[in-house]
């Protein structure tokens, strides 16, 4: 019955005009009549069925846009396979390229030739051909799974349905879930998997200003970069073979080189990853005052340690880059999560809607005796769990991902193919890390450790070190790294047979406790699966009480492909600040600085930029437009995004957010969220003046 109203309750949600213009990532498939206009008086220039139409002939915009294994999003710029994306999408393909003759991320990496663009192993891109509902067909499979005693939780949801509708259609099916179960949908996906990188500037261009300007306004970055996509001869997808041929797509999308001015129209098409909005003031608080502080305040130190070594050592910069880049992305971007939910009082919100949801539930005897006592269940299961919760991360994050020579240690631990494999993962760890820093990290972890974890919490390896060195870290550290084969080649050398890995100081300590031990601790398994439970139980219940109130909302975010829409504008992040909506090259000119890393082009990016050689990219432009703001809602996964305007043409790429939005995916603040975004113009002329890649600008029809 539940699932019957819904649906009506799901129309009539989507037959009113959201509440706010610019919040929601919308699913793709379900942009309706009264969307479709509140974004036409926005400016839209298309129809809906221009955007996403899977049974109508032709093509429409969103078949230009693909997902990077569902953890970026790019979209296709020519007849030819031409795909565009962020480079720090490309991050770790431009890394595992370069070396110490030949570093991509430093020189940047341009395919002169069509035969110079370099296969990308073990690389997938997602095309959406249909999304569809099969809510009905669920919950039916549901009950007969119920029937027969078998499990009918998500995973077995997902393997039957995406089974069946993989060989129903030849594609690649993957079901999601939207508000914990209210909807399910089917998406197919046509997959290729002959990636070949084509251009990426040096990093010192795509990501001007590096963490300083991260996640700031104004920046100043380039952030993009191309692959192309191969196929069979005969154009279906087909693993790498020098025989495939550049993918013939049904749809590219334009670029427009108008520019765009404060108020102008723009829609981001893209796959965002995760959001968690319908998080109660309960999770938001633990969030807020419990899990964010612990893991920006180790991370914060662990980054430090590294970036000394980096900037020592050119060798040791090019081994940790990537590492660093990623850490480094996330760690900002909880420090900045956690002074949002403070700063916009997201736990004070979240409580006050509360208290509608509970007056709602009392309002009803049914709602009553359903959901009566969930709000004061899922604040006694916090409070009950919260001790452990503590210690377990403060044990994440040193001895699980406190080293980076650690992952060393588990892919030793967890294999189960003898000697030469333990033996190949030893030699691995060693050429990927640097004993220096890595001993200087696992000094701070066992400091962090032992300093705040619960000694009832220590395995017994553990406690034995604890006795005998007591808070003397430096020699209980100097001990355990003598005693470990994959701290040095010398010692790797006396690595001779399988078992002598049981005596492992190293391993000793990193795995004498597992998270098991936590779980099982005070009932707090118990305790964190009644969580997942009430916190599902909750989402209905908001979902159910929204929709009464005829109160517009999109589901979170799962990597399914969903359309935001805004407009460009300022930004104004504190009281008497206003921000302008645009960055120009002057900014390059004001920032750089040859004594530091993040602010040095090369002299030949500078000397273009002094020259103002902006040519056909920018017409008369005194100063070359870089960085632009929009309002659109985005979240992870929606980097390198197309920007499009109102008649969906591309004029540049989503690439980051500003400070102010950090909180977004647990809490949306209306006029601070911003998009930041790479201009199109800016791109080209980088391609064209600066990296001389004419072929593909004579591909891409300018």
């Amino acid at each position: 019955m539940r699932n019957y109203l819904s649906a009506i309750l799901l129309f009539s949600v989507f037959s009113i005009l959201p509440a706010s213009a610019d919040e929601g990532m919308w699913l793709i498939q379900d942009i309706n009549s009264a969307l479709e206009k509140k974004m036409q008086e926005r400016g839209l220039r298309l129809s809906a069925g221009e955007i996403y139409n899977a049974d109508a002939p032709g093509s429409t915009v969103s078949d230009a846009v693909v997902s990077l294994g569902f953890y970026c999003t790019g979209s296709i710029i020519s007849d030819e396979g031409l795909m565009i994306t962020n480079h720090h999408c490309a991050y770790s393909d431009i890394f595992s390229m370069s070396t110490p003759e030949h570093n991509y991320l430093e020189e940047g990496y341009w395919a002169a030739l069509r035969e110079d663009e370099k296969p990308i192993p073990d690389k997938e891109v997602f095309f959406l051909k249909r999304v569809i509902d099969v809510t009905a067909e669920t919950e039916v499979l549901k009950e007969e799974l119920k029937s027969e005693g078998k499990p009918f939780g998500m995973r077995k949801l997902s393997y039957v349905l995406e089974k069946k509708y993989s060989e129903d259609t030849g594609l690649e099916a993957f079901l999601s879930s939207m508000w914990s179960g209210e909807k399910y949908y089917i998406a197919l996906y046509q997959i290729y998997t002959d990636l070949r990188l084509v251009a990426a500037p040096p990093v010192s261009v795509a990501a001007f200003g590096g963490d300083v300007d991260n996640w700031e306004w104004p920046q100043q970055k380039c952030d993009f970069a191309m692959y192309r996509i191969y196929t069979a001869p005969d154009g279906s997808p087909a693993d790498y073979s020098p025989e495939n041929v550049p993918l013939r797509p049904v749809r590219k999308l334009e670029i427009s080189l108008e520019g765009y001015k404060p108020g102008d129209f723009t829609m981001v098409i893209g796959y965002p990853g995760r959001t968690n909005r319908y998080s109660s003031s309960m999770e938001t608080d633990y969030e807020e005052r419990v899990a964010l502080p612990i893991a920006n305040k180790l991370r914060i130190r662990q980054m430090a340690i590294m970036k000394k070594w980096m900037d020592s050592d050119p060798d040791i910069w090019l081994k940790y880059s990537d590492i660093y880049f990623g850490l480094s992305n996330v760690g900002e971007m909880q420090e900045g999560e956690e002074a949002c939910l403070k700063r916009f009082g997201a736990i004070r919100s979240k409580a006050a809607e509360e208290a509608e949801l509970q007056a709602w539930i009392e309002a009803s005897p049914g709602r009553k005796a359903k959901w009566g006592d969930l709000l004061s269940d899922l604040r006694e299961r916090y409070k009950a769990s919260e001790n452990v919760e503590i210690n377990k991360a403060y044990y994440r994050e040193t001895m699980f991902r406190g080293t980076i020579i650690s992952r060393t240690i588990m892919r030793m631990n967890s294999t189960r193919s003898g000697y030469d494999a333990m033996k190949k993962h030893l030699e691995r760890g060693l050429k990927e890390t640097d004993p220096r820093v890595e001993k200087e990290l696992l000094r701070y972890a066992v400091e962090q450790y032992f300093s705040n974890v619960e000694p009832s919490f220590f395995g017994p390896y553990q406690k034995e070190l604890l006795e005998r060195f007591g808070n003397d870290f430096d020699s209980m550290v100097d001990y355990v790294w003598e005693g470990s084969y994959v701290t040095s080649p010398e010692n790797a050398a006396k690595f001779t047979e399988e078992s002598q890995f049981e005596e492992d100081r190293l391993r000793k300590l990193l795995t004498d406790v597992g998270i098991l031990a936590f779980n099982k601790s005070e009932n707090n398994q118990e305790h964190r699966s009644k969580i997942l439970e009430l916190q599902k139980e909750y989402t209905y219940a908001l979902y159910e009480m929204r929709a009464e109130h005829r109160i517009p909302q999109y589901p979170d975010a799962n990597s399914t492909m969903r359309i935001s829409y805004g407009t460009v504008g300022t930004l104004s992040p504190r009281d008497g600040v206003d921000c302008s909506w645009q960055s120009s090259s002057a900014g390059i000119e004001e920032k750089y600085c040859p004594s530091n890393r993040d602010y040095r082009p090369s002299d030949k990016f500078m000397d273009l930029i002094h020259n103002r050689a902006w040519g056909r990219w920018c017409g008369k432009c005194g100063k070359m437009p870089v960085n632009f703001l929009t309002d659109n809602d985005i979240t992870g996964g929606n980097s390198g995004s197309p920007v499009l305007d109102a008649e969906g043409r591309l004029i540049g790429l989503a690439f980051d957010g500003n400070k102010e939005s950090l909180a977004s995916d647990l809490y949306y603040t209306p006029d601070y969220n911003k998009c930041v975004c790479v201009d199109i113009r800016y791109i080209l002329w980088t391609l064209d003046r600066y990296a001389g890649m004419h072929r593909i600008v004579e591909e891409l029809g300018l």
